[in-house]
């Protein structure tokens, strides 16, 4: 039950601060925050990514390119121009690092008012960090494992930032239903998304791209959006008109 329980919250908490603080915020600027603010998601999406910590500003830049892009050959993460996930997977890690090392200089479209902070970035980046997270991880697992298959789970927390850019980059551009014509292959994958957050409501999402809640139908949740409109009532941040 304890490691069930780990497991649940490193994915969740991981995955909140994707879709909240690296899609919505860095990427498309949905809401706004100050500069304090900024700096705690900032810190929380590298404390829950932990050993998978993605770069806000090269995450951004890919993101762009997505949806500028999207299901052509200049997309960085189209199913539809690599024949697995495990392709699509790394062919996302070499483009997401030549931005993120500065190699690779974007388009001038898509640099844009992205939040950076060179101390986390750094740290969260060393190979130190990435390797002290993961010995925490099967720390944890070693003290508190029942059964030998739990260990199995493992290579999820070491990777679990780009699992779920995986998840939702495959499965969101091949499976499930359109609302819209997008010209291009996005799809809603689950029409109660709990499993990421909303974030495959692709085909919603590609059609109004700055609209913070990507539900768009009756029977559609996205179950980050309410978390939203609660922390716009508190006045943490401020959501766009769109």
């Amino acid at each position: 039950m304890i490691i069930l329980f780990f497991f649940l919250a490193h994915w969740f908490l991981s995955l909140f601060f994707q879709t909240f603080f690296l899609h919505r915020y860095a990427s498309h600027k949905m809401f706004k925050m100050n500069a304090a603010w900024e700096k705690v998601f900032y810190f929380c999406t590298f404390m829950f990514q932990g050993s998978s910590f993605l770069n806000p500003r090269a995450y951004a830049i890919m993101h762009r390119m997505h949806h500028a892009y999207s299901d052509t050959e200049k997309d960085p993460h189209s199913p539809h121009f690599i024949k697995d996930v495990f392709g699509l997977m790394w062919k996302t890690k070499e483009i997401y690092l030549s931005y993120q090392r500065y190699k690779l200089e974007p388009e001038p479209q898509f640099i844009d008012r992205y939040p950076t902070w060179k101390f986390v970035d750094r740290v969260g980046d060393h190979w130190i960090t990435r390797v002290g997270f993961g010995v925490f991880y099967t720390a944890f697992y070693v003290m508190f494992a029942t059964h030998w298959w739990m260990f199995l789970l493992l290579p999820i927390h070491f990777l679990m930032g780009p699992i779920h850019g995986a998840i939702v980059n495959w499965c969101g551009h091949k499976y499930g239903y359109s609302n819209f014509d997008n010209d291009d292959h996005s799809k809603n994958t689950l029409p109660f998304d709990f499993l990421m957050m909303g974030e495959l409501f692709q085909n919603n999402h590609h059609k109004r791209p700055n609209d913070a809640n990507f539900a768009k139908r009756w029977f559609e949740f996205d179950p980050t959006y309410p978390v939203m409109k609660l922390l716009h009532l508190m006045r943490i941040i401020k959501l766009r008109k769109v």
